[in-house]
């Protein structure tokens, strides 16, 4: 009688191994939703990111502000009439120094 209640206990964890720990096991399928979570929002990121590009190409090629705009940052141009004025942020004082 023990040899079969072992033999079955046996059995039942021979089965129970592929559920667990196998290739399509339950412990692959949580690490795989994982993987898989963190990929839908590098998507997600990416997705968002090709959307202001695509913006960004459309200004470009159909109107003119955005390539005002670039000019003006990048490379610090005006328009005829305007001033350029820099206002630099107030000095701090120099912390003394102990002997």
């Amino acid at each position: 009688m023990r040899i079969i209640v072992y033999s079955m206990l046996l059995l039942f964890i021979g089965i129970q191994y592929p559920l667990w720990l196998g290739k399509g096991g339950w412990l692959r399928v949580y690490e795989m939703e994982g993987q898989l979570a963190d990929q839908q929002a590098k998507n997600q990121a990416l997705t968002l990111r090709n959307a202001k590009l695509s913006g960004d190409v459309k200004d470009l090629k159909e109107g003119t502000r955005a390539i005002e705009e670039r000019a003006r940052i990048e490379h610090g141009m005006l328009k005829e009439g305007e001033y350029f004025v820099q206002i630099l942020p107030a000095e701090q004082p120099l912390a003394s120094s102990k002997p």
